[in-house]
Order: C-alpha cells, then structure tokens, then sequence
C-alpha cells in the first residue's frame, strides 16, 4: 500500500495495487464499509478525511470521504501505524467494486491488517 498525504485538509492519497493489499486494508465489519489505511500522520479519531483512491490500477483514482473510527495507538508495537475509516452511503459504489475484486479471498484464513 502506498499512501501521501496532500496539505492540511485531509487528503489521503491511498494505492492498493493489487488484490491481496486491497483484501488486507477491507474491513467488512464497518456499517457501510471500511478500510485500514497505513499512514504515521497525526489523524484524530473522528476526522473527516479526503481519499484519492487507486485501486489496482483502474484510470483515475476515486475520490472519497470518510470518517476516521480507528486509530492505531501511538507508541503501539503489535499494531500497524494508521487509520481505520468509515465510507458513507454515498461511496457504496466504491465498496461495491472492492467486494468485487477481493471476492475470492472473502473467506481466506489468512489475517488481514485489521483481523
């Protein structure tokens, strides 16, 4: 996964290059749905975030808001620095064509960043 983060607004800018990377940040048991994003910024719980979203390479990235529900704890060394957010209704789109694509690795027992 690579991520940057662009002034202070909030805007992540988040590539998950391939299927195994997208499966490790889903978090499916988000209301709406969620994703982990690494980033060693200084994000707070609850922030409202702007992500550019690159998936697998598809055109453009996608632009997306969501609410910040997770935050790795600072000094945390069994965790990975970052941030677990919410996408609202409005992106469902977007969870749609993630479920999509990781559909074969839904029931894999391998952890994910998050499980």
């Amino acid at each position: 996964m690579e991520m940057g983060f662009a002034g202070k607004g909030g805007i992540l800018s988040v590539t998950l290059k391939d299927s195994r990377s997208l499966f490790n940040a889903y978090m499916p048991y988000v209301t709406g749905g969620g994703l982990f994003i690494e980033t060693q910024k200084n994000i707070k719980l609850g922030d409202e975030v702007f992500i550019l979203l690159d998936i697998l390479d598809q055109g453009d990235p996608t632009p997306v808001s969501a609410k910040v529900i997770w935050v790795t704890p600072k000094g945390s060394t069994s965790f990975r620095p970052g941030i677990g957010i919410q996408l609202g209704a409005e992106n469902r789109e977007v969870m749609n064509m993630i479920e999509t694509q990781i559909a074969e690795l839904l029931n894999s027992p391998n952890p994910t960043y998050t499980m």
